[in-house]
């Protein structure tokens, strides 16, 4: 068993990843200030695993908090950083807030791991590093170009400030390029929660269908796609949550082939927006109410990936469907309003 510490481990992705990690035999300790989480959401980790992990409330961008937190856990086997904000359209109004929290967080990390020679980070990357890809799918060996927003900015310089410090510092870490992670867990004990208005796709669409919002803002609808809407790859977040414990266990295992490496996470097929709807209403038997509007700055036409690295290297890939991740969104979704 491994001590894997998670940060925004009450978030979206980090929950599930936590379940997972339990699952698998490992101990999780999680790090959230909880600004788009709650700590409810242990309740739900408790309710699938039967085990309640370790929480600490810490502000990753206050480099004392950071400290002093290591100082007290330099125990510690592996660590999985998704402690980040992350939405496109937010970065785009609020860009400074992105590199203070998304940067600064990750600096401070490494400085720590540094200090006492810690090992194994796993940095939740996107595939918005790739910006607009010339080819589609996107491949590992794809070009970084430049970033649509200061959200995928955050996540092209992360990865630089990660494998400089390995350069000079000498640990190992994986970089796990995710699409689109969508759905909840089957059992409807944990999902996507934002707070405030939704920033994403996915629970926009079901709290338009549970009465939440009015109406559903569809940006665009003259993209060069099969509809004319922009074209994702969405992937069941189950399914991302069980590679960060594979990538982590590669480490641990030293089966890694260089002390730093790249693994898109994806489905391999994209959909595009107008499609999704159609996957929620199909799977819901809502009739959702949207509207066309106009583009959104910093979105990209078409991102899907190309998994062939990830499936052969680290013998991973997607279990699950865009409709099973639907209609697990779904039942989440309905539980928590009580419908």
């Amino acid at each position: 068993m491994a001590k894997i510490l998670v940060t925004g481990g009450l978030g979206f992705i980090g929950s599930h990843t936590v379940v997972e990690l339990i699952n698998a035999g490992h101990e999780a300790v999680i790090v959230d200030d909880l600004s788009n989480s709650s700590a409810v959401v242990l309740d739900g980790i408790e309710s699938i695993t039967g085990t309640r992990p370790k929480f600490y409330r810490v502000d990753l961008k206050n480099k004392a908090e950071v400290h002093q937190f290591f100082n007290n856990h330099n125990d510690l086997d592996g660590i999985i950083h998704f402690a980040a904000f992350k939405a496109v359209g937010e970065s785009v109004a609020k860009p400074l807030e992105y590199y203070e929290n998304n940067i600064g967080s990750l600096v401070y990390i490494l400085q720590e791991i540094r200090d006492l020679s810690l090992n194994n980070f796993i940095f939740s990357s996107s595939c918005t590093v790739y910006g607009q890809a010339d080819e589609l799918p996107i491949t590992e060996h794809s070009p970084v170009k430049p970033a649509m927003s200061p959200y995928g900015n955050t996540k092209q310089i992360g990865e630089e400030v990660i494998k400089d410090a390995i350069n000079a510092h000498g640990f190992n870490a994986i970089s796990l390029r995710y699409f689109n992670p969508v759905g909840a867990h089957p059992s409807a004990e944990i999902g996507e929660s934002p707070l405030g208005v939704p920033l994403n796709l996915v629970p926009f669409v079901t709290q338009t269908a549970a009465g939440i919002r009015q109406q559903l803002s569809v940006f665009g609808n003259d993209y060069e796609t099969r509809d004319g809407t922009n074209e994702r790859d969405y992937i069941h977040v189950v399914d991302v949550a069980k590679a960060h414990v594979i990538a982590v266990e590669r480490l641990l295992g030293s089966k890694n082939l260089s002390n730093y490496e790249v693994f898109n996470l994806g489905t391999g097929t994209g959909s595009t927006v107008l499609e999704v709807i159609q996957s929620f209403e199909r799977v819901s038997g809502e009739s959702l109410n949207y509207k066309i509007v106009d583009r959104r700055p910093g979105d990209v036409t078409a991102a899907y990936a190309d998994t062939t690295k990830a499936n052969a290297e680290l013998g991973w890939k997607t279990e699950k469907t865009l409709d099973d991740a639907m209609t697990d969104a779904w039942r989440w979704e309905k539980k928590i309003r009580n419908i």
